[in-house]
């Protein structure tokens, strides 16, 4: 059941959706709206769009859309009941004893409890004489207890059930545990602990909950790691480790890592601004949350060749977004936590400070394949190496230039000319590049509409409108008086258009957060870009555009009608005659 409306009504009075999303996205006002990067797509135009006079978001590039409970619900991955409640404790307001459906939103609490005891659970037991082995590894990679408190690091005894045993002393159901992920069932229907034998890294969220671990051996067994499988609290592409520390660290700027270990062993030593993906190479929406915190990121990979393949799918990541990114080369070790035990904190931090940005990372790298001593090996480098700056700015591309005319004696104007025609090329396949997205992008969202091929685009836009309408003028319902939704040629459209005039004829209020409890997501996305599509136009009646809307929706309705009755007499036509001319 959804939430009753008096309690829906108070947590719209006291939440203003410009509040809740300038918290996750840089907003500045244009006119009578407020536009931003969209937050769940990544864009170097702004096309994210909050209207406080709705009280509604809407992205014209990606399509998603809605109220402030949709916004939290996407931006902090929560169900509807968690946003909810999520808002209502930013608000001050207490939760509805009943009157909602709140048996997912109990898992979810009840998943979160069981981890934050398992977590209780493997340190408690690190830290006793059983444990010890464990406890003896952290100090071994010369952590100190502060740390290992900080991580909640822990050891997962030898044995089969011991943390199954202590969550049903707890009160925890099985069912529950296994929902978790941190006690799993054999093919036999015999439940036993996920994690055994391992010392035990908690993943936690930027709220502070634990939402996931990580496990690795002692020895030199297979498999070397166990994480978390994805659950109703967890999603290892939308996460990072250590993100719920990183967040409060003074530096301007994050250093990504690629494990668990290195992030750790980076705080120990000073960077408290390390973070790193959770068993998964760098994702979009990891990328979309590094923004919302910082400008700058460093990439601390690894120096093998999978850790430099890891840099360039970075590249092209953080290149869709305003995150300038730095990439340091890394010598005396195999990752930055063996090159901070081997070389110390100094000549890492040396390494960071020095990083080059992505273009000079580039010049860098592609200038170690050639032989720029002989004539051959200039002009293939400087062949590829205006590749690399056609994308740049005119003021980079001359910064370049200049450098690159000093290092291999060649005049800066020969490499010009040369980038010059190389652009040209370059800006023709980039159009048709964008060109195709585009047309790609169109088909994609015109496979999404719930209308029938037949539909006119006359109609889809009345049908539209009036819903806008509606939502934006509820109380000129009346000029709707004799209309059938059943006139209405979308079901999306339909349904929408019968919740709005039940809700106003019970004398409550139109709202987004409303439909977030009858409407999918990418419903709520489509009813928001109507909303968004529907300007108040200060000249028109809305009693005479409702009117207008009816009447295109009427013909419309009698066109087809029409054309369905034609083909229905011409088959009945032909059953009835068609015997008659065979005789």
């Amino acid at each position: 059941m959804p939430f009753n409306d008096s309690f829906m009504q108070e947590l719209k009075y006291k939440t203003d959706i410009e509040d809740i999303i300038s918290g996750y996205v840089s907003l500045r006002k244009r006119g009578n709206t407020s536009v931003g990067l969209c937050p769940f797509h990544n864009e170097k135009t702004p096309s994210f769009t909050v209207y406080n006079d709705t009280q509604s978001y809407y992205c014209f590039g990606c399509g998603a859309g809605g109220g402030a409970i949709n916004f939290i619900m996407r931006i902090e991955n929560l169900d509807f009941t968690d946003a909810v409640k999520f808002l209502a404790d930013r608000a001050g307001l207490q939760m509805p004893q009943d009157g909602f459906d709140d048996s997912l939103a109990k898992r979810r609490r009840n998943i979160l409890a069981i981890n934050r005891e398992t977590a209780k659970f493997y340190y408690n037991y690190m830290m006793s004489p059983e444990g010890k082995v464990g406890l003896d590894y952290f100090l071994n990679r010369g952590l100190r207890p502060n740390t290992i408190k900080r991580f909640g690091l822990g050891y997962a005894p030898d044995a089969w059930d011991e943390l199954l045993k202590y969550l049903k002393n707890k009160g925890f159901s099985v069912s529950d545990m296994v929902a978790a992920n941190v006690v799993k069932i054999s093919k036999n229907n015999h439940y036993y602990d996920t994690f055994k034998n391992r010392v035990i890294t908690p993943i936690i969220d930027v709220r502070g909950n634990v939402i996931a671990f990580g496990g690795r051996v002692l020895d030199d067994s297979k498999p070397k790691y166990i994480n978390t499988a994805d659950t109703l609290v967890y999603k290892k592409t939308n996460e990072l480790f250590a993100m719920n520390l990183a967040k409060e660290s003074k530096a301007d700027n994050l250093i990504l890592c690629e494990g668990y270990m290195d992030v750790i062993a980076m705080h120990e030593a000073g960077f408290t601004n390390a973070v790193a993906g959770c068993g998964t190479a760098l994702t979009s929406e990891q990328v979309r949350l590094i923004s919302r915190y910082t400008n700058e990121v460093i990439l601390a990979y690894d120096a093998d060749e999978a850790g430099q393949k890891a840099i360039d799918k970075a590249v092209r990541l953080f290149s869709q977004t305003d995150v300038k990114i730095r990439i340091p080369v890394l010598t005396g070790g195999k990752d930055p936590d063996e090159i901070i035990r081997n070389l110390g904190r100094d000549r890492f931090k040396g390494m960071l400070d020095g990083a080059s940005n992505e273009i000079e990372f580039a010049l860098l790298g592609l200038k170690s394949k050639y032989n720029t001593n002989s004539t051959q090996g200039k002009i293939d480098y400087l062949n590829d190496a205006v590749k690399i700056l056609a994308g740049t700015s005119p003021i980079e591309q001359d910064i370049y230039l200049t450098r690159l005319s000093e290092e291999l004696e060649v005049s800066k104007q020969s490499i010009k000319a040369q980038l010059d025609s190389y652009s040209k090329r370059y800006s023709r396949r980039k159009e048709k590049a964008e060109y195709k997205r585009i047309v790609d992008e169109s088909v994609r969202n015109n496979n999404k509409q719930t209308y029938d091929e037949n539909i006119s685009l006359r109609q889809i836009k009345a049908e539209e409108r009036i819903i806008g309408l509606l939502l934006k003028n509820p109380d000129y319902i009346k000029a709707l008086d004799g209309f059938d939704s059943a006139l209405l040629s979308s079901p999306f459209i339909k349904k929408v258009y019968d919740i709005s005039v039940s809700r106003i004829k019970n004398g409550l209020e139109l709202d987004l957060n409303d439909f977030s409890q009858v409407l999918t997501a990418q419903e709520i996305g489509r009813l928001s870009g109507i909303i968004a599509r529907t300007p108040k136009e200060k000249d028109k009646d809305p009693t005479a555009e409702f009117k207008d809307c009816v009447k295109v929706i009427r013909d419309e309705f009698e066109k087809k009608s029409i054309k369905q009755t034609d083909l229905s007499d011409n088959e009945s036509f032909l059953k009835l005659f068609g015997k008659s001319d065979n005789k």
